[in-house]
């Protein structure tokens, strides 16, 4: 089963990306910066690819069993702008369909789910139901991953220099998963897919924490350098929503991350994908 991959350059892309390399699947790599991809999977097959372009999506795609899709809407882009999850989908399944693609594999999301609750609507999450509408509707058999909050986005995205950063204060306790054990999972979905079977799995990890404890957690085993949790109030990011696209996106993902009612739902998954191990302790000391 020889299975390409969209995304594998990204935060989360990489370790899933050598997760299926080390399971044994034949991976090629989809990109627009060859080079760049080259250098971080020199073991793999590396095809230039763009989602603006169905052409050289279908020539990408040609023998290929699998493709997974690890995109995102970047916290700079405008909702008017070209969006991989949303246009870049699009013409991803008419590609897949011309080549004769066998499985779509989507990392999606469970916070999206607070789409409609509290009055909360936010065009992102309008966007990520569409595209798994979108995949549900594309007639290729799917394997639809819906993560709870990866570690990487304390190294990542709320990573600023010595500081993790945090938007108000929230008991919710999401299920914390490492990407490679995330990987993992990926790589058991598709070794056990069913030929033209439809598959959905809810990814969480080991214990669920909130994102306060999590930071600390992770601050207090990172040994690279001394690192501190900074708290900031929500209003002061909703101030600045009108003025600025990263603000708003902050604003809009912390609402949701901060009042989204998670419980635990991966029993299946792990039943059937195996039980993710790794504690914030050791993702902070992996680094």
């Amino acid at each position: 089963m020889t299975i390409a991959i969209l995304g594998a350059t990204g935060m989360l892309g990489q370790p899933i990306a050598s997760e299926l390399i080390r399971a044994g699947f034949p991976v090629r790599i989809i990109v627009r910066d060859v080079e760049k991809a080259r250098q971080l999977f020199p073991q793999a097959d590396i095809v230039s690819g763009d989602l603006r372009n169905v052409d050289s999506l279908i020539y990408a795609l040609k023998e290929i069993d699998v493709v997974y899709l690890n995109l995102s809407i970047k916290q700079t882009e405008k909702q008017t702008d070209f969006h991989a999850e949303q246009a870049g989908l699009i013409n991803l399944i008419q590609a897949a369909q011309a080549a004769g693609v066998r499985r779509i594999g989507y990392l999606s999301s469970i916070a999206m789910r607070y789409q409609g609750m509290n009055s909360f609507n936010w065009w992102v999450f309008s966007i990520k139901n569409e595209a798994v509408r979108l995949i549900k509707n594309a007639g290729i058999p799917y394997s639809i991953f819906y993560p709870s909050c990866f570690m990487e986005s304390l190294n990542g995205t709320q990573r600023l220099g010595p500081f993790v950063l945090l938007v108000g204060r929230s008991p919710v306790k999401p299920w914390y998963i490492a990407a490679h054990d995330y990987g993992k999972q990926v790589a058991q979905a598709f070794q056990i897919a069913g030929e033209g079977l439809n598959e959905e799995y809810i990814i969480q990890g080991p214990e669920s924490v909130t994102q306060h404890e999590a930071a600390e957690r992770f601050v207090g085993a990172y040994q690279k350098e001394k690192l501190s949790v900074v708290t900031t109030p929500s209003f002061l990011m909703k101030l600045g929503r009108p003025f600025s696209p990263q603000a708003d996106y902050g604003w809009h993902i912390t609402e949701a991350l901060n009042n989204y009612p998670e419980k635990f739902e991966a029993g299946q998954t792990w039943a059937e994908l195996g039980k993710p191990e790794t504690t914030l302790e050791q993702f902070a000391a992996s680094l």
